[in-house]
């Protein structure tokens, strides 16, 4: 039986590479985005390798869509959940504009998401060979590395999130399940923007090797797509 990895996010930038490399490997992919016939591009992907890749939709941020995604899967054993989905909020809102309805759409995208689909996908990848939850995060969510300031909202988002799978990793621990906090670099996206050092392949192509190497022993780690720890 292949092997397989679930990706949120899935529709582009980051999240379509991870599809593309991890397909690459082998695996059966399941791809989740919120408009799946809005993204050409997986679409085409999905035209080549059919018995292979498997789309979904999915709003991580409806909980009915969320809880629905255990019943699609059928049982399916998931070697690498990779929860990628995730937003910035609105840019540049200095201290003193901050608006608490955007900050908590943030944190649902960003923290509250992922911890949902491991507590419903826990079984399904505790099944599978890997064992393994991957968790997209940001070195803007450092504290120790945080010496600019601004960004609250995403900031904050990202070293919750960071809180969430440090707890994961020791939770999930009794289950085998190991569990990765991944920092995909500066990557030419969507988000990112044109001005960022490296393109998805390199970053993606960095975050696989990571995930390969995720063990009992460094797992709830913080790292660099290029394997160097991250301090918290």
């Amino acid at each position: 039986m292949s092997k397989a990895v679930l990706v949120t996010g899935a529709n582009r930038g980051i999240g379509l590479e991870f599809c593309k490399q991890y397909l690459s490997l082998g695996y059966k992919v399941y791809a989740c985005c919120r408009s799946p016939e809005s993204s050409p591009e997986l679409l085409t992907l999905k035209q080549k390798v059919a018995d292979r890749l498997h789309v979904f939709p999915l709003d991580v941020t409806n909980e009915g869509m969320l809880k629905a995604l255990p019943h699609m899967l059928e049982g399916q054993p998931i070697d690498i959940l990779i929860n990628n989905a995730g937003v910035y909020g609105p840019k540049a809102l200095p201290f003193g504009q901050i608006d608490d309805a955007e900050w908590l759409n943030v944190m649902k995208v960003n923290t509250i998401a992922p911890l949902q689909l491991a507590q419903l996908l826990v079984d399904n990848v505790a099944a599978s060979q890997e064992r393994k939850v991957v968790l997209l995060t940001s070195k803007m969510g450092s504290i120790s590395d945080n010496t600019s300031g601004g960004s609250y909202i995403y900031r904050s988002s990202k070293a919750a999130l960071n809180a969430v799978g440090k707890s994961l990793s020791v939770d999930l621990a009794p289950k085998g399940i190991k569990v990765a906090l991944v920092h995909p670099g500066w990557v030419k996206t969507d988000m990112g923007g044109n001005n960022a050092l490296i393109d998805t392949e390199t970053s993606v192509s960095g975050l696989c090797r990571v995930i390969e190497q995720l063990s009992e022993e460094n797992s709830g780690q913080f790292f660099n797509y290029d394997g160097a720890l991250i301090s918290w």
